[in-house]
């Protein structure tokens, strides 16, 4: 890390903050709203965000052989276990959390960083709720997702270079993907539609991965 450069636990922290504050003004129909996290409500994606912090070793290697090691199950097993949390117990969690613990807190936080990031979004955009995101969380969660093997990205991005035009970030080479650091994040990750609001010669193929 150089000098001068935040600590990512802290930028975690910040990024679950924000998120807990947006959970706090949800009206039990939106805990309800579906999300881009295909099958996941709100609720379901506020349970997946917390649901590893209070695994212990022996208690995520018991979930992964659960979900047989596939991650879909896996997460899936981890939003039953909280099926019957009230929305206020499940903010009261991330807030408990809000410093990362167990596996979100690996790799110096990024896993929490890119997560909440990506699932705050997951909420966000069905519902309306724009944000701006800081440059000083987003810029290393962007890089982070890049290579997150959870995420899958580097299948998507593959022969493109990414430029986001509203902070100083690239990653790889190839024909241009241009726009936000927010769509670019979202649409490596895999959400269906987001690809559209970017340009370049690029996006055409990332739109294809993406979206089919």
């Amino acid at each position: 890390m150089r000098r001068g450069e935040p600590v990512v636990r802290d930028l975690a922290a910040e990024e679950r903050a924000e998120f807990a504050a947006l959970l706090d003004t949800l009206s039990p129909e939106q805990w309800d709203a579906p999300t881009l996290c295909e099958d996941w409500r709100v609720r379901d994606v506020v349970a997946h965000v917390i649901s590893y912090d209070e695994l212990s070793v022996r208690g995520l290697l018991r979930r992964l052989a659960g979900g047989r090691f596939a991650l879909p199950r896996v997460n899936a097993l981890g939003v039953a276990e909280y099926a019957t949390r009230e929305p206020d117990e499940l903010v009261a969690l991330l807030r408990e959390h809000q410093r990362p613990s167990g596996l979100p807190s690996a790799f110096g936080g990024r896993i929490a960083l890119v997560d909440a990031m990506i699932h705050q979004q997951d909420i966000r955009r069905p519902l309306g709720l724009p944000r701006d995101i800081p440059a000083r969380r987003l810029r290393p969660a962007l890089s982070f997702a890049m290579l997150a093997p959870p995420l899958r990205a580097l299948p998507r991005i593959r022969g493109l270079r990414l430029v986001a035009t509203d902070l100083d970030w690239t990653w790889g080479r190839g024909p241009e993907v241009r726009g936000p650091g927010e769509a670019l994040l979202l649409a490596a990750a895999g959400r269906h539609g987001v690809a559209r609001e970017l340009t370049g010669p690029g996006q055409p193929v990332l739109a294809r991965r993406v979206d089919g």
